[in-house]
C-alpha cells in the first residue's frame, strides 16, 4: 500500500518549458497548481510528490469521515482524472528526504532524482507529540490523516474509551467522533477554557456543558503526565494530580508545528516556519512555500482560508503578474453537528477596545464583538451564528462601524434598519449549491427540486430531503424556499406545538428521544425555541414528555405544571380547594370515613361531594391548610385522589359476583388491582377507568378511557370513551379470558397511549385521530402487549410516590414555601390560573 505510484501524464513532449516540483500533494500544494494553471497552464512541467499513497483530499473534512457523515470518496478534491487531464505528474507514497539546492533537484525515500527550476515547499505541519513516558505505545496516534481516521475507527469498532489530549479544534472534533462511534471519551486540556485560542471565557463554558451534556467528560487545567501501558498497549492516561484514566486509544490533538525539516537541512531560512516574503518567496529566489509550513510576517497560520489567498499571491509571482500577500484575518467554526460557534478576529481586548455582549442564558446564546477605533475587531458567536459572515467581512474590510454602533450587536438585518429583514431576498440569492440544512448535508438545489418534486409543505420537505428534520435551524430557510418557490401554493403541515417552536407535538417527542434531550431547557436549546421560557402551553407538554421518555432519570419540573397540579388540589372559584383522598375502587372503611370527618370539622369544610368517581370530595379547604389536611389522611392511610392532575383519576366499579344476582366476575377486586396497578401515573391527560361486573354496566365502562365489561367467559376491554361535554361510547379492543390478561391488556394499552398521544389529547380524539385498527395492531402481539406493559410498571416505580405523603412526612417548608412563590407568581406565571 505504501509502495510509490506513480501517474505520468502521457501525451506529447513538453518542450522546453520550466520544471516545477511540488513537494506535497496537499491542500496547499495542489490548490497552488489549481491556481497556477488557471493564470498559465502552459507554463510549467508539474511534479508532485506526497508522502500519502493516495490523491489530494479535503483534510479539514477527516472529522466528518470520523464522524461517519462523509466517506473518503466524497473528499477528495483532485481525482486522478484531474492529474492526468493537466499533465501532471503524481508520485505519491513517496517521501521527499532532501532538497539539493546545488543542483536543484530532489531526492526521495525510493531514490528518485527529480530536477526543478523552481521548487515549491508545501508540507504542512506534523503533529505535536507531548513529550511524556509512554507516547510511543501501541494505541497513540494523532489527527493529521486518513491514516489517523483508520486507527481511530479501528479502535473505535471494538468499543471501549478514548481518551483525547487537547481541546482545540482538532482535539472536539476527533472527541466528537469517537463518541458518536460509541466510545466513551474524555477530553484532557491543559488550559482553564477550551479553544482559547478562539473562545473566550463565556464561550468556552457554554461549549464545554454542551458536550458534557453529549455525555464527553471534559478535565481542563489538566497536565498529562504519562501514558500508561500493559505489553505495549495503550492502557490510559496519568494526569499530574494522580488520576488514572482508562484508555483504549489516545488521541494527541495538543496542536501542530510547521513541518520545516526539509527546508532547515537545505539551509534555507527557518524561524518557526520557513520565512516567505509577500509573494512566497523563500531565502532562495528558486524556491517558493505555502501553507502551513511557512512563516510571514512572523505568523504562522494553522486553518485553510490563508492558504487559499496565499496560493493566489504565489500563483500570481510564479506567472509573472504579481500582486502580494499582506496576511490573513481568520475565522473559525467547530466541525460537530448541533454546535454553533463563530469565532474571528482578535477577542483579547484590552485598552483602547471596547466590549459589547449579548447573553440569552437560557437559550446558550452569547455573542460578543470588540470594537476598536470604531472599527470591527473581534467576534465571538456561540448557539446563533448566522450573522458570522457579515461580521467577518465588516472585520476583513476594517470598514468604520460607528454609525451602527448601538445596533452592531443585534446583527445585520437590525443594523441596516430593516433594510435586509426580508429573509426570503436573502434566500432568492443562495447560489444552488449553497447548504441549508447542515444537520443532514441537504443544498438549496436539493430542496427545490425535491419542492418541485411535489413536497408543497414543511413536513413533506422534512420528509423528502430531511432539511430542517433534525436541529430545526433551518426551518426558516426552508419555508422561504417554500414560498419562493410555491408562492401561493404552499400548504400548511400539521399545527406546532405552540408559537414558540416550528416544532410539532410529534416532532419534540420523536427528536427527545433521537436526541437524548434531558431538561427542558436542554430540548428549548437543541430545538431552538424561539422564546427563553416557553409558554403555558409547551411547558406543560415538554415536561410531560421527558416525564414519559425517562423514567427514573428525569425530575419533575414543579413550575411546570398547572396550579392544581403543583397543590396537589383543585382551586375552586373562591379560591379555596377541594381535597380528593383515593378510594381503592371505590371501597371505603370507617376509619377513612371518620377521618374525612374530622378534617371536615376541624377545617370548617363547608360542603362533602359524593363524585361519579366513587370518592368523597372536599371542598372549601384553605391554600395554608392544605399540607396540614394531608397529614390527617394519610395518618388514616388514605392518599391523593389526583383529582386534579393529568393522569389516573379513578377507577369506578360495581358490587360484581359476591354481592349482586347479576354479576359474572369479581369486578370490584379487579377494580382494585387495577387501581393499584395504575395509580399515579402521569398521562396526556385525565384518565378514568371502569370495571362493570357484567354487560348491564353499572359502572358505566363503555363511557371511560379503559372499560372492562364481565362476561361468562371471561372480560371485554374497552377503549376511547368518554362521558365529558362530547360523549363518546368506547370502542371494543379485544376480549381476554383471565384477570391477570386484562392487567396486562390494560398497562399496555395506558403505555401506549403515553408513548403516541399529544399533551392534553384524551384517548377518545387519540383513537379517533390514528385509528381503532391501529391500536389493535400495536397491540395485536403478544410480546409487544408484554413490551409495553413492563415499560409501563418500570415507570411506575418512580411514579407511585404520594405527593400528600411526601409533604405530610417533612417537606412542609418547602410546600409552604412553595405557595408563597405561587401566591406572589414567579414561577411560570401564566400557568397560575390554568
Amino acid at each position: 500500500m505504501n509502495a510509490p505510484v506513480n501517474l505520468k501524464p502521457e501525451g506529447p513532449s513538453k518542450g522546453q518549458r520550466e520544471k516545477l516540483v511540488v513537494i506535497g500533494n496537499g491542500m496547499a500544494g495542489c490548490r497552488a497548481v489549481e491556481e497556477i494553471l488557471a493564470r498559465d497552464a502552459d507554463r510549467y512541467e508539474i511534479t508532485i510528490f506526497g508522502a500519502e499513497p493516495r490523491v489530494n483530499y479535503n483534510r479539514i473534512m477527516l472529522s466528518p469521515v470520523l464522524a461517519g457523515e462523509k466517506t473518503f470518496d466524497e473528499i477528495v478534491i483532485n481525482t486522478p482524472e484531474w492529474y492526468a487531464e493537466n499533465g501532471i505528474t503524481l508520485v505519491s507514497g513517496d517521501r521527499v528526504e532532501r532538497i539539493d539546492r546545488d543542483t536543484r533537484s530532489v531526492v526521495a525515500a525510493s531514490g528518485r532524482i527529480e530536477p526543478y527550476d523552481t521548487l515549491l515547499i508545501a508540507t504542512g505541519s506534523d503533529p505535536f507529540i507531548i513529550p511524556v513516558p509512554g507516547k510511543d505505545l501501541d494505541g497513540v496516534v494523532t489527527f493529521r490523516d486518513l491514516d489517523d481516521v483508520d486507527r481511530m475507527l479501528a479502535a473505535a469498532g471494538k468499543g471501549g474509551s478514548a481518551v483525547v489530549i487537547g481541546g482545540g479544534l482538532l482535539g472536539l472534533e476527533a472527541a466528537h467522533g469517537l463518541t458518536l462511534r460509541g466510545m466513551k471519551v474524555t477530553v484532557i486540556h491543559l488550559m482553564p477554557t477550551l479553544m482559547e485560542r478562539q473562545l473566550d471565557e463565556a464561550a468556552g463554558f457554554l461549549l464545554r456543558s454542551e458536550l458534557e451534556r453529549r455525555g464527553q467528560t471534559i478535565l481542563t487545567g489538566a497536565n498529562t503526565k504519562e501514558v500508561l501501558g500493559k505489553d505495549g498497549k495503550v492502557t490510559g492516561v496519568l494526569l499530574e494530580d494522580g488520576t488514572e484514566i482508562p484508555a483504549d486509544i489516545v488521541v494527541m490533538a495538543v496542536g501542530i508545528r510547521p513541518a520545516t525539516g526539509l527546508a532547515r537541512d537545505a539551509g534555507l531560512e527557518v524561524e518557526r516556519g520557513i520565512l516567505v516574503d509577500d509573494h512566497m518567496v523563500t531565502s532562495d529566489p528558486d524556491v517558493l512555500s505555502v501553507g502551513e509550513c511557512v512563516q510571514h510576517r512572523g505568523l504562522c497560520y494553522g486553518l485553510v482560508a490563508p492558504l487559499w489567498e496565499m496560493c493566489r499571491a504565489l500563483a500570481d509571482h510564479a506567472t509573472g503578474q504579481p500582486s502580494g500577500y499582506a496576511g490573513s484575518v481568520t475565522s473559525t467554526k467547530l466541525k460537530v453537528s448541533g454546535i454553533d460557534l463563530f469565532s474571528a478576529g482578535d477577542f483579547s481586548g484590552g485598552e483602547g477596545c471596547e466590549d459589547i455582549v449579548l447573553r440569552d442564558a437560557a437559550r446558550g446564546i452569547y455573542k460578543r464583538v470588540i470594537v476598536k477605533e470604531g472599527r470591527l475587531v473581534g467576534a465571538v458567536l456561540y448557539g446563533d451564528t448566522a450573522d458570522g459572515s457579515w461580521y467577518f467581512d465588516l472585520l476583513r474590510k476594517g470598514e468604520d462601524v460607528s454609525d451602527i454602533r448601538e445596533a452592531l450587536i443585534f446583527g445585520q438585518a437590525f443594523a441596516s434598519g430593516g433594510a435586509l429583514a426580508d429573509p426570503n431576498a436573502a434566500v432568492a440569492a443562495l447560489s444552488a449549491d449553497a447548504e441549508i440544512c447542515g444537520c443532514n448535508g441537504v443544498s438549496k438545489g436539493q430542496v427545490v427540486s425535491c419542492i418541485e418534486g411535489g413536497a408543497h409543505s414543511l413536513d413533506a420537505v422534512r420528509t423528502g430531503c430531511k432539511a430542517s428534520a433534525s436541529c430545526g435551524s433551518c426551518t426558516g430557510l426552508v419555508e422561504s424556499l417554500l414560498a419562493i418557490t410555491l408562492g401561493g401554493e404552499v400548504e400548511s403541515g400539521p399545527a406546532t406545538m405552540c408559537k414558540c417552536t416550528s416544532f410539532t407535538h410529534d416532532d419534540v417527542r420523536a427528536l427527545i428521544l433521537e436526541k437524548n434531550l434531558k431538561s427542558i431547557p436542554h430540548v428549548m436549546q437543541e430545538l431552538h425555541w424561539s422564546t427563553p421560557d416557553g409558554c403555558a402551553s409547551c411547558r406543560p407538554a415538554l415536561n410531560y414528555y421527558l416525564l414519559c421518555a425517562l423514567p427514573g432519570a428525569y425530575v419533575d419540573d414543579q413550575k411546570s405544571r398547572f396550579v392544581n397540579e403543583r397543590l396537589h388540589a383543585n382551586i375552586q372559584k373562591d379560591g379555596t380547594y377541594s381535597v380528593v383522598p383515593r378510594m381503592w375502587g371505590g371501597l371505603t372503611n370507617p376509619r377513612e370515613l371518620r377521618a374525612i370527618a374530622d378534617v371536615v370539622e376541624k377545617y370548617d369544610a363547608p360542603m362533602v361531594k359524593v363524585t361519579g368517581g366513587q370518592r368523597l370530595d372536599i371542598f372549601g379547604i384553605k391554600k395554608e391548610d392544605l399540607p396540614a389536611v394531608w397529614a390527617d389522611l394519610n395518618a388514616a392511610g388514605m392518599v391523593s385522589g389526583h383529582a386534579y392532575g393529568k393522569s389516573l383519576r379513578t377507577v369506578k366499579t360495581c358490587v360484581g359476583s359476591e354481592w349482586c344476582r347479576f354479576g359474572t366476575q369479581d369486578s370490584t377486586g379487579l377494580g382494585v388491582k387495577i387501581e393499584r396497578m395504575t395509580w399515579g401515573s402521569w398521562m396526556p391527560h385525565k384518565f378514568k377507568i371502569a370495571v362493570s361486573g357484567c354487560p348491564r354496566n353499572c359502572a358505566e365502562a363503555t363511557i371511560k378511557d379503559f372499560g372492562v365489561v364481565c362476561v361468562d367467559s371471561g372480560y371485554e376491554l374497552h377503549v376511547g370513551g368518554n362521558g365529558g361535554i362530547k360523549v363518546r361510547a368506547t370502542d371494543l379492543l379485544c376480549k381476554v379470558a383471565t384477570e391477570e390478561e386484562a392487567m396486562e391488556m390494560c398497562a399496555a394499552f395506558i403505555q401506549l397511549y403515553r408513548e403516541e398521544a399529544r399533551y392534553l389529547e384524551r384517548t377518545a380524539p387519540w383513537i379517533e385521530r390514528v385509528g381503532l385498527e391501529h391500536v389493535q395492531r400495536a397491540l395485536a402481539d403478544p410480546a409487544a402487549v408484554r413490551q409495553y406493559a413492563a415499560r409501563f410498571r418500570y415507570s411506575q416505580t418512580f411514579m407511585q410516590d404520594d405527593p400528600w405523603a411526601k409533604r405530610a412526612a417533612g417537606e412542609r417548608a418547602d410546600l409552604h414555601q412553595h405557595l408563597a412563590t405561587v401566591r406572589l407568581g414567579q414561577p411560570t406565571p401564566d400557568l397560575e390560573n390554568a
